[in-house]
C-alpha cells in the first residue's frame, strides 16, 4: 500500500517550510532567497496514524532557460506523474502571478486530487485576500501558515480521507505476500531475482543503474507463492544527475510501500554504507519486515569467524533494531538462494501473527512483575493489561495508570520481552501506552 504526495508551486512560496512542518523536522533548507530548493527532498509523514510519502520539489518556472530551473521543471512534472495527490502552494502576500497561472494550467490537466494551499495567511486581512485564488479554477482553497502550522490540519484531514479510501480499495486486490528487493545500484538485485526464479527475467549488467523501473514477478514454485518486486537502486541524492534517476527513486520508495518484506541486498566487498543504513531505517520506519542479504560472498577472503564478525559489525551499524536475519549469499553462484525465500516467508508469517490476549497477558505481566517500571516523580507506575492492536504492523497497547511516565529504557525492555517469548525476528514492533 503506497500513497505519495508532491508539494509543487513557483519559487519562494514556502514549500520547504510546509514540507518541514508536515515531517515535524527541519530537513529541507529554508531561506528567503528564491530557488534554494534545487534538489528533491523525500520524507515519510504521519497524520493521525495515516502514513504517506512526501516529496518537496524545487520552484516551477515554465519557460526559463536556466540549467537548474530546466531540471527542476522536468522533476516537477515527474513528481506530478508519479504522485497520488498534489499540494499546489501559492503565496497570499504576493497574490496570483503568471508563474502560478502556468502551474495551475498544468495541474488542471491531471485527474489526481489537487489541494490548493494558500500560504502565509496569518491574519484576518490575509484570510480575505486568499479568496482571489479561487480564480485559478480549483473547487476549494486551504489557507495556512506554514511557519505557525495554522490550517495544516484541514489540508491533511481532507487529503488523508481520500487517501484512506484509495488504500482500502488497493488492499482488497492484493492477497499474496510481496517481497521487495532493495539496495544500492549494482549490488546484484537483478541477479538475485533471476537466480530465485531460474530465468533471465531482468537485464543484468555491471553498469550501475540498469534497472530504471520496478519489475513485478509472480513466483509459484515448490509449494511457495508470492510476488517479487525488483527495484531501481537507491543511491545518495547528490549522485542523482538526471530526471530518470529521480523517477527511479520515487518508484523504488513506492515499491517498498507495496511490500510486506524488504530483502535488503548489500555488496559484501563494500561493507555497510550510510545509504544501506538509510534504506534499512526507511523500511523499519514503514514497519516492513527485513531480511539482510550480504551478496558477492564468494568474492570475500574468509577465515574461521569472517561471517560472524561481519554480521556483528553490520548489526552495530543498523542499531538500535538488531533482531533481523542476515544471510550470506552469492546470486551469481546461486549460493543459499532458496534459503532467501524461506527466510522471507518466515518473516512474513511473523509479521502477520496474532497473539491471543490471554497468552499475551500471561507472558508479559510476568515480565512486568520481574522488573517493574521505575518510579517517576513519586508515582508508582503499574501496567495492568496488554493487548495486540488490529494493525498491519505488530502493535501492542499496554494499559497503565501513568502512560506518559514510561520512558524509552522500559519500553525497550518490554519490546525485548515480546521478542524473547514470541518470534518477531526481522519485524519492527510498535508499543503504545494507554491510560487505564
Amino acid at each position: 500500500m503506497s500513497y505519495t504526495v508532491a508539494i509543487v508551486g513557483r519559487p519562494n512560496v514556502g514549500k520547504s517550510t510546509f514540507f518541514n512542518r508536515l515531517l515535524e523536522q527541519r530537513k529541507a533548507i529554508v531561506d528567503d532567497i528564491s530557488g534554494v530548493t534545487r534538489d528533491r527532498q523525500y520524507g515519510v509523514a504521519d497524520w493521525n496514524g495515516k502514513v504517506f510519502n512526501l516529496i518537496d520539489t524545487g520552484g516551477f518556472v515554465p519557460d526559463s532557460v536556466d540549467i537548474f530551473e530546466t531540471e527542476i521543471r522536468k522533476q516537477v512534472k515527474i513528481a506530478i506523474d508519479e504522485a497520488n495527490a498534489i499540494i499546489f502552494m501559492v503565496d497570499v502576500a504576493v497574490g496570483i502571478t503568471a508563474l502560478d497561472d502556468a502551474m495551475a494550467d498544468l495541474l488542471r490537466r491531471t485527474s489526481k486530487p489537487v489541494y490548493l494551499v494558500v500560504n502565509k495567511v496569518d491574519n484576518g486581512e490575509r484570510q480575505l485576500s486568499a479568496t482571489e485564488f479561487y480564480s485559478l479554477g480549483f473547487d476549494t482553497i486551504y489557507p495556512v501558515s506554514s511557519i505557525s502550522g495554522t490550517g495544516t490540519g484541514e489540508v491533511l484531514d481532507a487529503m488523508t480521507e481520500v487517501m484512506e479510501a484509495q488504500l482500502d480499495e488497493e488492499e482488497k486486490e492484493n492477497e499474496l505476500p510481496a517481497f521487495a528487493i532493495m539496495g544500492q545500484p549494482n549490488v546484484g538485485k537483478s541477479s538475485l531475482l533471476n537466480a530465485m526464479i531460474g530465468e533471465e527475467r531482468t537485464i543484468v549488467s555491471n553498469i550501475a543503474g540498469t534497472t530504471r523501473d520496478t519489475i513485478h514477478t509472480h513466483y509459484k514454485l515448490f509449494q511457495k507463492e508470492f510476488i517479487l518486486i525488483d527495484t531501481a537502486g537507491l543511491r545518495k541524492k547528490e549522485k542523482e544527475k538526471d530526471d530518470l534517476e529521480f523517477y527511479s527513486v520515487i518508484r523504488a520508495i513506492r515499491a517498498m510501500d507495496e511490500a510486506d518484506v524488504c530483502l535488503l541486498v548489500l555488496d559484501a566487498t563494500n561493507g555497510v554504507t550510510s545509504q544501506d543504513v538509510n534504506i534499512f531505517s526507511l523500511a523499519t520506519r514503514k514497519g516492513k519486515g527485513v531480511v539482510v542479504l550480504v551478496n558477492k560472498w564468494d568474492l570475500m577472503e574468509k577465515e574461521t569467524n569472517t561471517a560472524r564478525d561481519y554480521e556483528k559489525t553490520l548489526k552495530t551499524k543498523f542499531a538500535p533494531f538488531t533482531d533481523f536475519p542476515v544471510l550470506f549469499i552469492s546470486a551469481k553462484e546461486k549460493t543459499r538462494i532458496f534459503k532467501v525465500i524461506e527466510l522471507g516467508l518466515e518473516v512474513y508469517e511473523s509479521r502477520g501473527q496474532k497473539i491471543s490476549t490471554s497468552k499475551l497477558n500471561e507472558v508479559m505481566l510476568k515480565a512486568v512483575e520481574a522488573y517493574h517500571a521505575p518510579v517517576v516523580r513519586g508515582h508508582s507506575v503499574k501496567i495492568k493489561y496488554v493487548t495486540q492492536l488490529h494493525t498491519h504492523i505488530p502493535s501492542f497497547a499496554f494499559f497503565t495508570n501513568y502512560p506518559d511516565d514510561i520512558k524509552l529504557p522500559y519500553r525497550n525492555y518490554l519490546e525485548n520481552q515480546l521478542r524473547t517469548h514470541f518470534n518477531f525476528k526481522g519485524v519492527p514492533v510498535r508499543i503504545f501506552f494507554r491510560k487505564k
